[in-house]
Order: C-alpha cells, then structure tokens, then sequence
C-alpha cells in the first residue's frame, strides 16, 4: 500500500520545518508509539514519557498536545505510529480518523485519510479503522494515513464485501435480552418478566424528569453486559451534566459517548450521527449491538436548533423537519436476517413544563 500523496488542508502560519523531515523513515515498532495507549494515561505519566523523550516544557501542554509531541518524537526515532479511530468522510470525499473519545471531537490527534483510500477499501462513515500514519509535512495540519491494517477489526479486504445497512432484511426480534444479573436487583427481574427486550428492538421510556430514568438505563446496562458479553454496548448522553457523564462512564462496562449541556447543538447532532453510524458498521459485520439514549427528548430539541425553518410548526414550537431526523435515528434498530442486530432503548421527557 502506498503513501498517501493526496493534499490536505494547511496550517495557515508558517512554522519552522522540521529538521527530519527529509529523512528516510524506518517503519519498525517502537515500544508506547499505540496512540490508544497514549490515551489511556493519565497527564502526570504523560509528561514523565514527554520529559524522557526530550521534549521541553511537557506540563504547560495542554493533554493532546502533550500526546502530538510524543508521538511525533517517538516517530522521529524511527518508529511508525500505529493509530484507531472512528472514520468521519468529509463533503469533499476526503476523511478524518477521530480519536475514539467520548465526544469525537477535532484534534491535532486526528489522521487524515485520502479519497483515492477511502474508495479503494470501501470505507464508510463509522468505520474503525487502525492503521499506520505518519506525523505532518511542511505545511500539513495532520498525520496522514499511509497504510490501512484492519477496518472494524477485520481485514482490509474484508471491507469492500459487506453488505450495506439500508439493504439488510429487517425481521422481528427473535432473542431476548436477559436483564436479571442479581437476585438482590429487582430492576432487571421485573423487566424480563414484563416488558422483555429482544435483540433489535425500539424502546422507549417514557417519565418526567427527575424519576430515576438514568438509573433504570443503568439496570438495563449492567444486565446487558453480565448476561450478553457477546453484545456491542453503546451509551449515548445527549444534553447531561459532565458529572453525570463521568457517572456512567465508571458504572457501566461499554462505550459511553456524551455531547454535555455546555456544548452547542450540532455538536449534539454530530456526535449522535457518530455513534449511529458507528453502531451500523457493527451491524453490517453481523455483530448485535445496544444502544441505550438519554435522552431522545433532548436529542430532538437539538435537531430543532440546527434544523432550517420549513414554516410548518408543530405543538411546542418544534419545526416540522426537525422530527425526521431523530425519527430516523431511533428507526434504525432492527433485527437482521442471518445475523446482526440493533436495539436501541431511549428516555423520553414528559411534564417538563417547557
């Protein structure tokens, strides 16, 4: 696979250029060049490896600068970087590995995939994909991704055969999903036994604020996780104070995603359409993912935000547009013929007075 040779957008200052720049690369392993495991650090071990590899003034950086300069330096040594991320393409048929964090947000982290790359491997919006990359160039703003080793924890080639998600056959859910994973928790017990869910179901859970909606999603996640390791577990937190953020984050053993309530809308929106699209992936490959939303109330309000105005105005003050979108989001749990699933369990606000 060759070096990818396709432009990308500049830095708009002039920077000095590095030194090594023009120098031959040897693409040998070096041990702590994984950027996943950069991120599992913490800041004081990240300034220790900073301050090993010579870089100056580690702890006035901020955390990803800190990561960029390691890995930059580490690349300099003679190391490749090998790098994972979510794929997000780009209107231009250009795309960005994001770094798997809660948020999806823009870092100088990000690798840069080329169109001609994108094509050759059939990648799509949501991929995983891991690979080899290297540190900027010149005037370039990202590393750029020179070679693919897997996609969604397969082979490359593997990619260019599955199916796309519209074209699966949607059928009934036909296995349930045990919640009861502790005899003192009633939670899971009570759900079984009155209101089962089934691999590719809709759920909604309907209750003012304040009523313990957050916790019962905690039930379902932990019986989920204890009873179905074989599920692909996705909490996603629209609108939530950080600290609640950071609550289930530690509680629940899955992929917590969050967009929290200092944010502007279309962060909302992306990181939602992120997570939607990452779930599909799975599903496309078979896997039977769960996708617990808190909340799709807020979720909606957000669409409304970012929506332009069609002039048809609904009750509350939402456009009438605004609803397909969410509509679509939560439609997209299904259960798939000869393999793959989506469930998607949501709250839903009621008495909020606003």
């Amino acid at each position: 696979m060759s070096e990818n040779t396709a432009s990308q957008p500049r830095k708009k200052s002039n920077h000095n250029n590095n030194k090594n720049n023009n120098s031959k690369r040897t693409h040998t392993p070096v041990k702590g060049s994984s950027v996943e495991e950069l991120r599992t650090k913490s800041i004081q071990e990240l300034v220790e490896i900073a301050t090993e590899l010579g870089i100056e003034q580690p702890n006035e950086l901020k955390r990803q600068d800190v990561i960029f300069e390691i890995l930059k330096a580490q690349t300099e040594q003679g190391g490749y970087i090998l790098f994972s991320g979510i794929l997000e393409i780009m209107q231009d048929g250009y795309g960005f590995i994001r770094s798997i964090d809660k948020s999806f947000n823009e870092s100088i982290n990000d690798a840069y995939v080329s169109n001609t790359q994108i094509k050759r491997f059939a990648l799509r919006n949501g991929d995983v994909v891991t690979g080899q990359v290297r540190p900027p160039k010149d005037q370039e703003r990202y590393y750029a991704l020179i070679k693919i080793e897997a996609v969604n924890s397969l082979p490359p080639e593997e990619s260019k055969k599955r199916p796309l998600f519209d074209n699966l056959t949607p059928l009934y859910p036909e296995e349930q999903l045990k919640l009861e994973y502790n005899e003192k928790k009633l939670t899971g017990r009570m759900l079984d036994l009155f209101s089962p869910i089934g691999k590719g179901q809709r759920g909604l859970i309907v209750a003012p604020p304040r009523s313990g909606k957050t916790e019962l999603l905690k039930e379902i996640a932990h019986g989920i996780t204890a009873n179905h390791p074989e599920v692909d577990l996705m909490v996603l937190l629209v609108d939530e104070r950080p600290e609640e953020v950071t609550d289930m984050e530690r509680s629940v053993k899955g992929e917590v995603y969050s967009s929290t309530f200092d944010m502007p809308a279309k962060n909302h929106v992306k990181v939602a359409e992120m997570v939607i699209e990452k779930a599909k992936r799975r599903v496309e490959i078979g896997r039977d993912v769960v996708i617990l939303l808190d909340s799709i109330t807020r979720l909606a309000r957000a669409y409304n935000t970012v929506t332009p105005s069609s002039g048809k105005v609904l009750s509350g003050g939402v456009d009438a547009n605004a609803l397909h979108k969410p509509k679509r989001f939560f439609g997209a749990a299904r259960n798939i013929e000869n393999g793959g699933s989506l469930t998607i369990i949501a709250t839903a606000l009621v008495d909020t007075g606003s």
